[in-house]
């Protein structure tokens, strides 16, 4: 498959190294605005594009696609606020896009056991429920998209939560989202249920960043031949 990459930094330094093992060839690499001038014709060469790259970038890398018809896989989060309209002009113009805030199999994994823990716990009102999350220096939004689903999740079994919050609050409507970053961390999630009796924790560690590349290519290796806005959970029921 001939793949572009929309964004160059680790993780799409990551991917262009397991794509090329995985027998793919990299038709073109995007890594700012200023490179479409440039070399933006050679997308039409591409027969998928992954996008990692800034909440600044995203949608305009994701049009970009949309114009030259070239099925996207995109794993940037922070701009989420835009998804709505991303989605629907997807699936109003018959165009193709994959997207997750977490490429990561385990991780989706993880969302699954999360949701199975947030409903067996609804009924007892007397834990209360945080998130913590740390990832590397570089990454942009804070919480993580990761934690988002996380915490929407949680919102979604529990009738006693409300919203979620930057910063851990004593609010029992709200779930608190700790952010941490420290050095190189490819991304660490701890949801935590606690009572005065006793603390019932889950935690997902990622050891590296070759599972989130390996999800990535994995969906835009699943594209092929489909039309529609897709995520995680559709290529892991398919």
């Amino acid at each position: 498959m001939k793949i572009a990459l929309l964004g160059y930094g680790k993780m799409g330094q990551e991917i262009h190294k397991l794509a090329e093992k995985r027998g793919h060839e990299i038709v073109l690499v995007i890594n700012g605005d200023e490179e479409w001038q440039d070399k933006g014709h050679l997308l039409a060469e591409a027969e998928a594009a992954i996008e990692f790259s800034t909440p600044e970038t995203a949608v305009e890398n994701i049009m970009h696609c949309f114009d030259a018809g070239i099925p996207v896989v995109v794993g940037t989060t922070g701009w989420i606020e835009d998804i709505e309209k991303i989605r629907q002009t997807c699936i109003s113009t018959n165009k193709c896009l994959f997207f997750s805030p977490n490429f990561s199999i385990g991780v989706n994994l993880f969302f699954e056991l999360n949701r199975f823990l947030a409903s067996l716990m609804a009924p007892w009102g007397n834990y209360e429920i945080s998130i913590e999350e740390t990832h590397h220096v570089h990454k942009l939004d804070s919480p993580s998209g990761t934690a988002i689903v996380l915490a929407n999740d949680i919102i979604r079994y529990n009738e006693r939560k409300e919203k979620w919050v930057k910063e851990l609050q004593e609010n029992p409507d709200e779930v608190g989202i700790k952010s941490y970053r420290s050095e190189d961390i490819p991304g660490t999630h701890i949801i935590r249920y606690e009572s005065e009796m006793d603390a019932i924790v889950i935690t997902h560690t990622a050891k590296n960043r070759k599972g989130f590349a390996l999800g990535a290519l994995i969906a835009a290796e699943w594209l092929k031949g489909k039309q529609g806005f897709f995520e995680m959970k559709d290529l892991l029921n398919s």
